[in-house]
């Protein structure tokens, strides 16, 4: 598997890469995407890994797995490519960061402006075959989600970990709260958001005001 990250993740994911379930995994995923359409494009998987360092991380927000449809996976949880409509969960992060902030709805989902300031965009499942939710889960790819917060919950202190549904939430339990700022919502997807528990979180300016504190620069949401 082409494998192309910034510097300071390939040090620490190094060891994963030679692990016997990465070598499972990678057989597994370089035969999916010969056989069938998958997302996002090959060079797009570790974009997430590319687009912002380990170093640079400050913000983690949690996915579960890419999006299955045409055009739009681009490596980064809950963004879609430019010129692709934002999808519902992404509409809904946009009118609470409208509600929370004041700015006004992007006509672009693409959130690599997010990558770019230090916010890492992680599914726990890096890729999936088109039109088939979830198809890609249970190969190991959530093994190697659960190394990078390991090593983001150890060697750093102070990020923000956005945690939106009760699988991230699940997820991040291996996070130390008293080391990080750990923020919990309901899932920003209309039949969870609509119910409650999603709109009125503040979870971004929540962000920006806990990066204050620490003599961070804020994201430009």
């Amino acid at each position: 598997m082409d494998v192309r990250i910034a510097e300071s993740w390939k040090i620490r994911l190094q060891d994963e890469f030679e692990k016997d379930y990465f070598k499972s995994l990678s057989d597994f995923v370089r035969n999916e995407y010969k056989t069938a359409v998958c997302y996002p494009p090959g060079r797009l998987v570790f974009n997430a890994f590319d687009k912002c360092s380990f170093d640079d991380t400050r913000v983690v927000i949690l996915g579960q797995d890419p999006y299955h449809g045409p055009g739009q996976a681009n490596g980064l949880c809950f963004s879609v490519n430019d010129g692709i409509p934002s999808p519902p969960s992404l509409i809904n992060i946009f009118k609470e960061i409208h509600d929370d902030l004041g700015k006004p709805i992007p006509k672009s989902g693409n959130l690599e402006r997010w990558a770019k300031q230090g916010v890492l965009l992680l599914n726990a499942t890096l890729t999936v075959r088109a039109a088939s939710a979830g198809s890609h889960q249970g190969k190991g790819w959530e093994v190697f989600t659960d190394a990078v917060i390991r090593h983001l919950n150890n060697e750093k202190d102070g990020i923000v970990f956005m945690l939106w549904g009760k699988y991230a939430q699940e997820k991040g339990k291996i996070i130390n709260d008293k080391k990080h700022f750990v923020l919990r919502a309901k899932h920003p997807s209309p039949m969870s958001a609509n119910f409650g528990g999603w709109f009125g979180t503040r979870h971004f300016s929540q962000a920006n005001n806990y990066l204050v504190s620490k003599g961070l620069p804020t994201i430009e949401w």
